[in-house]
């Protein structure tokens, strides 16, 4: 029998505040109803009638690693589920709990509390808010460019949990890449710095495991990082974005691909368009600057540098680009959709007209690592899946594909399929469907030798099913370490399917476990 990690009671539950009262303040414990409901959503719809399973018991607000750890020391204590929050910014409810208990917001560990001009490094709390990280660094000529979609609101802590994904990693790498090291707090309330070797500024050793990608990416289901150390790079004197229309998928492709595999030093990424995101873009997106009717896909590219680099590189790439039939939209269109990158996702909630009158329509995104050439025959197959639950249920739009480079090389894409959801008239049944669907998307990926998640995590219900068969003997070891780390299941339970890490047999109960979400 699994052993499930349980809402507490009253009685625990005042128990907590008790102890909690002995190391932080009154200010510091939140515990009404609009302070536990603000911390119990993500972006990614989900079905609101059953809102009231995912709200906390009570919140706390800690100011440094020591706080974090005294928190967690008691939740353990007592088994009390707890769960970090940063910018709650995640599309698979890694910061919704499932189970109540704490949820553990570090907003107020925003500190920056070094600045190494010389090594060019910078030490702050993980509840720094990147978008305001770099208007400090900006003063000195610096950034810090981990950029994902949701750059004006999530945390560095969140990057850290999530192995975030960055719009400009072709150029300067990915969160995993940026920071260098960090203090965390395991489930048990110890304090471990993690990192390459034991430097806190040292960024390749040898030195035994490397932990620190073991402590990302995770999710919260193995503790909180509190204090970080990342890598600052020059601020670019320079930058061109170009966009370009298509009037096909074929030649956008063909197109996407030969930028990233240019070898332009200065190149950043590169992004893919398709039809049905074009249509959506043209219908649907105040950020967007309509295209004739003629326009199929897009591709926009972005380079950063000196000014005497990203000239010359810029002419490559529009060579490379007129070589596949592309028009280049011109400098507004390309300088300001560029610009409105992240406005995209600071605004999910966008309108769709049925039987004459506008409905609220929430956005969600699916994602997974693609290669290159896999891309068409993943792009149809999504569509199509989607396509199936539209006929189903009219709850449902296709908003279109992105594919975006991983890498200078382009040798993976970030692939996303962006769904409408009208999430208030969602019910038991049409979850269901959508559930389903997540999972025959995720199981597309893995035929097509991809993986279920380049980004955003996989322990939402629907794709969670399928990462036992994505990482095989490796997800054993998972189950393993989380046991040994997590020795009472405290730390976010429920997530990944990690229960089955407590059972007498953890095989069958996850077996159990993924029958269960199955249906539900």
């Amino acid at each position: 029998m699994t052993v499930v990690t349980e809402r507490p009671g009253q009685d625990q539950l005042d128990q907590v505040v008790r102890r909690l009262r002995t190391v932080l303040t009154e200010e510091q414990i939140l515990t009404s109803r609009t302070d536990r409901y603000n911390r119990a959503r993500v972006p990614a719809p989900f079905p609101v009638h059953r809102w009231a399973e995912r709200v906390p018991d009570l919140a706390v607000l800690p100011t440094s690693t020591e706080q974090v750890a005294q928190v967690i020391t008691i939740a353990n204590e007592l088994r009390v589920p707890i769960v970090p929050r940063d910018g709650g910014t995640g599309l698979t409810d890694g910061a919704v709990p499932l189970r109540g208990g704490i949820v553990l917001d570090v907003k107020r560990m925003n500190q920056i509390h070094q600045l190494d001009l010389e090594n060019r490094t910078v030490t702050v709390g993980t509840g720094i808010n990147m978008l305001k990280l770099n208007e400090e660094l900006g003063r000195h000529g610096l950034i810090y460019p981990d950029d994902p979609a949701s750059y004006p609101c999530s945390l560095v802590g969140g990057r850290i949990g999530t192995s975030g994904w960055s719009l400009i990693g072709a150029r300067y790498g990915h969160t995993r890449d940026l920071v260098l090291s960090f203090d965390h707090v395991l489930p048990t309330g110890e304090v471990l710095h993690v990192g390459d070797g034991i430097g806190h500024k040292i960024s390749k050793s040898s030195s035994g495991y490397q932990l620190k990608h073991l402590f990302m990416g995770h999710q919260g289901t193995l503790g909180v990082a509190t204090r970080a150390t990342l890598k600052l790079y020059p601020k670019p004197e320079a930058e061109l974005s170009p966009f370009w229309a298509f009037d096909n998928y074929d030649d956008a492709y063909r197109c996407v691909g030969a930028l990233a595999r240019a070898g332009v030093a200065t190149f950043a990424g590169a992004v893919l368009f398709d039809e049905w995101k074009v249509a959506y873009l043209r219908r649907d997106d105040e950020a967007y600057i309509p295209q004739p009717k003629d326009v199929r896909a897009l591709v926009c590219a972005v380079m950063y540098g000196y000014e005497d680099e990203v000239r010359p590189a810029g002419r490559r790439l529009f060579k490379i680009a007129k070589e596949h039939g592309a028009r280049y939209l011109g400098d507004e269109i390309s300088e300001g959709d560029w610009a409105a990158r992240h406005d995209r996702y600071a605004t999910p909630l966008h309108g769709r007209t049925r039987d004459g009158q506008v409905v609220p329509m929430s956005w969600h995104c699916e994602d997974a690592a693609i290669n290159y050439t896999r891309l068409p025959a993943v792009t149809k197959a999504w569509h199509e899946i989607v396509a199936e639950l539209r006929r189903k249920t009219d709850l449902f739009d296709d908003w279109g594909m992105f594919a975006y480079t991983s890498s200078d090389t382009g040798v993976d894409y970030l692939t996303e399929i962006d769904i409408g959801i009208w999430e208030q008239q969602l019910n038991d049944d049409a979850w269901a469907e959508w559930v389903q669907t997540k999972r025959q998307i995720a199981a597309v990926a893995l035929a097509h030798d991809g993986s279920i998640s380049a980004c955003h995590g996989s322990c939402r219900e629907g794709e969670v099913d399928l990462v036992p068969d994505e990482l095989g003997r490796g997800y054993q070891l998972m189950l393993d370490l989380k046991r040994a780390v997590d020795p009472n299941n405290i730390m976010n339970p429920g997530k990944y399917l990690l229960d089955a890490a407590y059972a007498d047999d953890p095989l069958a109960a996850l077996d159990a476990l993924r029958g269960r979400t199955s249906h539900e």
